[in-house]
């Protein structure tokens, strides 16, 4: 029996790994489990899962969680703030912690969990794009085990051979790892109409169903961006070492290519709950809820090259990875900040990649030593980008 804790229970990772969960109760219990906005819907899930705890963001939160837990009859206790965040991700009744906090708001809790030695499913990405050395020497000291749950990281860790070592691919007869992405909702648009993209189109994910920040990641390709940069630090590559491939239909999650000409893929519906089954079961596998390929209907599978003026984004994350820790900090800042400006209709689609640039061109680079000085540059980045949307 495994005791887990859900970090951003209310996004859809956390529900999907809520549903994974509740189909094997004799495999797992939930510890706790953690919200931001969506309160009530926490709350229910804390009645349905049997939670011990029940944590959100701030005090106003509280307030409302304590009001619906009487109204609910909820024997979960409710906690707040960054500390109770921490607390329920290091806890020593806790295995496996679900990192599924959207944005560089789940890199602390994140990192509590990795301090505290724990098997850190890993789907918030951020933790890694902020503070990559960062983060790997502390689980190395911890021996926690991260364990990739985006889909892309998840499928080139089951392609791997089962003796890789961290970053040694000439050595495991690897040449390349193939990074595949949908191209999101404006793969064929045309580039002149993108100025009067709306959040909703760009909300609109032909293939997954996410949240919306990161549907709008993935219309710009940001997301792809970011997945690039995580991918050099789990497995250890360089950039050269990857190549981002459009594909889609979102059948192939991704690939590794070897030496001898052969490319293993991972394959599967474009459903996140067969990585997170992948991680809570590991190295075993279990049910997910999710049906297998119809390989009888299945055709038509198409890949290409990401255009770089259709896809900005991508290319500025890859330049960022080359240029360091604090570019890629400072880009992660900037972009959480146009987004959220182009959901909130203060500027247009086009102006996310032109803000991101312009923090990553602006700053110099920085040798980064401590997580005090990653949510330092975070901090500049932000403020940056701020009042460039203030200027628009």
């Amino acid at each position: 029996m495994q005791t887990v804790t859900i970090l951003g229970a209310t996004g859809s990772i956390g529900q999907s790994t809520l549903d994974v969960i509740a189909r094997h109760p004799d495999l797992y219990r939930v510890f706790a489990i953690t919200g931001h906005r969506q309160v009530e819907r926490l709350v229910q899930q804390a009645k349905a899962c049997h939670a011990r705890f029940l944590v959100v963001a701030s005090d106003a939160d509280y307030e409302q969680a304590i009001s619906l837990a009487r109204e609910y009859e909820l024997s979960s206790e409710v906690l707040s703030g960054k500390r109770a965040l921490e607390d329920v991700a290091s806890a020593p009744e806790v295995d496996s912690v679900m990192a599924a906090i959207v944005g560089a708001a789940g890199l602390e809790p994140t990192l509590a969990a990795v301090k505290a030695g724990k098997r850190v499913l890993l789907a918030n990405k951020e933790s890694l794009v902020m503070s990559g050395a960062l983060f790997l020497d502390a689980a190395r000291q911890s021996k926690a085990e991260i364990l990739p749950i985006d889909s892309e990281h998840n499928a080139i860790f089951q392609c791997l051979p089962a003796d890789f070592n961290y970053g040694e691919l000439s050595a495991s007869g690897i040449s390349k790892i193939l990074l595949t992405g949908s191209g999101g909702p404006f793969r064929e648009r045309e580039l002149s109409t993108f100025a009067e993209i709306t959040p909703e189109q760009a909300c609109a994910h032909p293939n997954w169903d996410m949240g919306r920040k990161i549907s709008v990641d993935s219309a710009t390709m940001m997301n792809k961006g970011l997945e690039f940069i995580e991918a050099c630090w789990l497995f250890g590559l360089q950039p050269d070492d990857i190549q981002v491939v459009l594909h889609p239909q979102s059948t192939i999650h991704s690939m590794v290519q070897y030496v001898d000409g052969s490319v293993i893929a991972q394959m599967g519906n474009p459903d996140m709950r067969t990585p997170i089954a992948y991680g809570l079961g590991y190295p075993n596998r279990i049910d997910a809820g999710v049906a297998p390929l119809d390989f009888a209907t299945l055709s038509d599978l198409s890949f290409s090259t990401p255009d770089t003026h259709r896809f900005p984004n991508l290319y500025l994350a890859i330049e960022a990875c080359r240029s360091g820790q604090a570019a890629t900090t400072r880009l992660n800042a900037a972009n959480e900040i146009a987004v959220q400006a182009f959901l909130d209709n203060r500027i247009s689609f086009n102006q996310i990649a032109q803000i991101n640039e312009e923090i990553l061109n602006r700053f110099e680079p920085t040798a980064v030593s401590s997580i005090q000085q990653v949510l330092e540059l975070d901090k500049q980045a932000r403020l940056a980008a701020i009042a460039m949307v203030e200027e628009s």
